[in-house]
């Protein structure tokens, strides 16, 4: 069966400087993939390229076997299909919960606004907001906010969902019903690509993790291999930091 993702190769610089180095690995059908390593790796350049928030230099990036670039996808169908979700909210402040929501469906990609109110309001139901559709980002916390923003990307009933370090933002005590949320996610077979460095919440969560250093996948494998018996050499130095931060 056809990959969902496919990234071929991918190599990006940002100047003279290498941030990845032809990266490649592919994404099933509905499974989780969660990307680790250091600051700076490359972990979510290559998020970002898989929506084509940042262009690759070399290398494909396919869609259910369509590059990303092709013209089958129009103007907005690709962002249509793969929703993100940063560790910044980035709501509008001065819209309300609903209209932050309802936003890009409507003048984006043309859902009238009534259907796309009721979709909405169905959504924000679904994560515990319902009674928040008209308070303003100011108004919620951290981890209400980022629900949100999660809400937002499943709009468009998107095929892949990205997530780059939704949990880093957070005061702790707010991880919880975060990741709470991108189990249930989960368990209803959505495709995932997870930048995260909650190494618990990775290991219980991904079929595969991929440990990325300098731009490159060293290691990829399933979480009880990964984390249980690493190995390459910097994907070991790695864990043990983890391990003595008591991360993992």
């Amino acid at each position: 069966m056809t990959p969902r993702i496919e990234i071929d190769t991918v190599t990006k610089y940002f100047g003279t400087k290498l941030v990845l180095d032809r990266v490649s690995l592919s994404v099933a059908r509905h499974e989780v993939l969660c990307l680790i390593g250091a600051s700076g790796s490359g972990k979510s350049t290559l998020l970002r390229c898989v929506n084509r928030l940042i262009a690759q230099d070399y290398g494909t990036i396919r869609l259910d076997g369509v590059p990303i670039d092709d013209p089958v996808f129009g103007k907005t169908g690709l962002q249509q299909r793969a929703g993100i979700v940063f560790q910044a909210y980035n709501l509008f402040p001065h819209m309300t919960v609903l209209d932050n929501i309802t936003l890009a469906p409507r003048r984006v990609h043309g859902l009238p606004r009534p259907e796309a109110e009721a979709r909405g309001h169905e959504m924000l139901a679904r994560f515990g907001m319902a009674d928040f559709a008209r308070a303003y980002p100011e108004q919620l916390s951290g981890g209400q906010q980022q629900r949100v923003a999660i809400a937002r990307a499943l709009m468009t009933r998107p095929d892949v969902l990205l997530l780059d370090e939704i949990t880093a933002a957070l005061d702790p005590e707010l991880v919880g019903e975060v990741l709470a949320i991108i189990r249930g996610l989960k368990d209803e077979g959505m495709t995932m690509m997870i930048v995260t460095h909650e190494m618990g919440f990775a290991r219980e969560v991904a079929d595969r993790v991929a440990f990325l250093s300098e731009g490159a996948i060293l290691e990829q494998d399933t979480p009880e291999r990964l984390f249980g018996s690493p190995q390459e050499p910097r994907t070991q130095a790695f864990l043990r930091r983890i391990i003595a931060s008591g991360r993992l």
